[in-house]
């Protein structure tokens, strides 16, 4: 009988996971939107129209319309747009610096491991909210200090991620067989060594997703993030918080889908987590 592949087995484990296909869904139904949000949108997000404004759901504005006459639904698929392209690019970045770091730390070891580490250690002493106003409220807001703020907190639990693998995989045979070789440091870390660390990169970085995305939206309503009247559901809260007695539908729509697009995320990654634990074996 032939050895089922990785790939099969993980594809078998997700299945078998309700939640996991539950957040898969979920988040794929979440990156259609983002991405076809010009041609899905039933109405211009940004086109104001006094003469509507707060009105509730209707056949004309399914989700009602804000205090400016803004189609909300139009509002909530442009939000999704902005929450996944920046949480999009923060976590890549973050990504490339947490393997690059991880890397070079579990790899070479000794003094370098132990500057990276307390530095890593420095930075996650911080609470991630915490550190993400710290530095928006230094650089200003908007979209390219709100990426760059995501980055920086969230590269040290990549790196600590890659760290761990590395140590694991540094020892193995296939390791030894290469420097043996005479291959370059380079060459095995870039061949070998990295290849066999992204299982729980991908687990992580999904993760993170989901806490980039609330980030996102938590720092726009505090007038940190992104900036009106571009829309966000983070900035829809906070223009809706005025308004919930008379105009409830401006913070459910969208609070709504903050809460949906956090839980698939977290859902999924979940799912990913069991799917591809090598300490699980097939049934």
């Amino acid at each position: 009988m032939p050895k089922k592949s990785s790939l099969s087995i993980t594809v078998k484990r997700i299945s078998k996971n309700k939640g996991a296909l539950v957040g898969m869904f979920i988040v794929i139904v979440i990156i259609i939107v983002a991405i076809t949000a010009p041609f899905i949108a039933p109405k211009d997000p940004y086109k104001q129209d006094l003469l509507s404004s707060l009105e509730g759901p209707s056949l004309n504005h399914p989700f009602g319309t804000d205090i400016f006459g803004r189609d909300v639904l139009s509002r909530v698929i442009y939000g999704a747009r902005t929450s996944v392209s920046i949480s999009f690019l923060a976590v890549v970045i973050a990504i490339l610096m947490g393997m690059i770091a991880g890397t070079l730390a579990g790899y070479f070891g000794g003094v370098l491991d132990e500057i990276l580490m307390r530095f890593l250690d420095i930075l996650m002493a911080f609470p991630d909210i915490l550190l993400a106003i710290a530095i928006v409220a230094a650089l200003g807001p908007g979209k390219s200090n709100l990426i760059i703020a995501i980055a920086v907190y969230s590269f040290p639990q990549f790196a600590r991620v890659m760290r761990a693998s590395v140590l694991t995989i540094k020892n193995s045979e296939y390791i030894e067989a290469a420097k043996a070789i005479g291959e370059s440091h380079i060459s095995i870390m870039i061949r070998y060594v990295v290849p066999n660390a992204l299982a729980p990169i991908i687990v992580q970085a999904t993760l993170r997703m989901a806490t980039a995305i609330l980030t996102i939206s938590g720092l726009s309503f505090l007038g940190l993030g992104v900036k009106p009247p571009e829309a966000e559901w983070g900035t829809d809260l906070a223009m809706a918080r005025v308004y919930l007695e008379i105009a409830p539908h401006l913070g459910i729509f969208p609070g709504l889908a903050l809460f949906l697009t956090v839980m698939g995320f977290n859902l999924f990654g979940d799912g990913l987590n069991d799917a591809l634990n090598p300490r699980l074996k097939d049934r």
